[in-house]
């Protein structure tokens, strides 16, 4: 018996996953070694230590600081035991200083000897996590220009929205348009137009540095730039600022109407976001400001 004990405890001790065994009051009665490894290195209790505590009044604490997990794990675990639920399991982050970290928690009934016994696992699953979160950003991404897609700008002014009417800040949003990008292209090829808009892109990521703040590519030759809690003033400086700066950039468009160069027409718009209104009006207005901007004679900011 002490040698199949012993056979198991090294089996356990092998694997890279944080076993930990308690009884139906909560009371810790195994880990394994890697439960008290990663004990040791994030400042928990070590080595022998660990036998006896309680487990589910750690969550408890846990729960009592604000810790979503611990609410999350001591529900779970004690849905275990009473039996109303056959087993438990969910992913958390576990985030030191130094890098990200998430983890399946997963808890297990067993009987042995008349008495309830309950396997609580935590499996590393970073490597997964990072992967999903990196194809979540790619998907956000404009492929051409590396900057934020249209539905990453759409959600993010959904977002802002929100945060601004809760906090009853302005919001600003430019839509700014390639003048006669068709030209562009039919003159110097796709190949110069990708590569226009590329630059503009780069350009734009200079105008986005706050959290509150986005550049994307809204569609074609169309960009947009989301300024939160920032006023029309300030806005209209940093628009007229960005068509210097694209003039600047002194691309080529010899048969422009406007210019020898690439310019843009940009159409500005401020909202205070109120309860009976949405992100729509906002777009509604910007767009409808950059349709002035083009028919005044682009290469121009207009703004209502």
């Amino acid at each position: 018996m002490t040698k199949s004990y012993e056979f198991l405890a090294l089996i356990l001790d092998s694997v890279t996953e944080h076993i930990v065994v308690i009884n139906r009051a909560g009371q810790i009665e195994f880990v394994n070694k890697s439960w008290s490894s990663f004990g040791r290195s994030n400042a928990c209790i070590i080595g022998d230590g660990w036998k006896g505590v309680n487990y589910l009044e750690e969550c408890d604490r846990a729960a009592a600081m604000g810790d979503s997990f611990g609410v999350m794990a001591g529900r779970g675990i004690r849905n275990v035991i009473e039996k109303s639920e056959a087993t438990f399991h969910f992913e958390y982050p576990c985030h030191s200083p130094e890098e990200k970290r998430w983890f399946m928690m997963r808890v297990t009934p067993f009987h042995l000897n008349g008495a309830d016994y309950f396997v609580i696992s935590h499996q590393n699953i970073t490597e997964r996590k990072l992967a999903e979160e990196e194809a979540r950003n790619i998907a956000k991404i404009d492929g051409l220009t590396c900057i934020p897609n249209r539905r990453s700008f759409d959600e993010f002014l959904h977002e802002e929205w929100r945060r601004c009417l809760r906090l009853k800040k302005p919001i600003c949003l430019a839509m700014i348009d390639i003048d006669y990008f068709k030209l562009l292209n039919d003159t110097y090829g796709h190949q110069r137009g990708d590569e226009c808009l590329v630059r503009v892109g780069s350009l734009l990521k200079k105008y986005a540095k706050r959290p509150g703040d986005i550049c994307a590519r809204y569609g074609g030759e169309e960009f947009s730039l989301v300024w939160g809690d920032t006023g029309l003033t300030e806005a209209m400086q940093l628009s007229k600022k960005l068509l210097e700066d694209i003039a600047e950039l002194g691309m080529p468009n010899v048969n422009s109407p406007v210019e020898k160069h690439v310019t843009v027409s940009i159409g500005l718009a401020e909202m205070v976001p109120g309860i009976e209104m949405d992100e729509c009006e906002i777009i509604a207005r910007s767009d409808s400001a950059l349709y002035k901007a083009k028919e005044g004679g682009r290469n121009m900011v207009w703004s209502e």
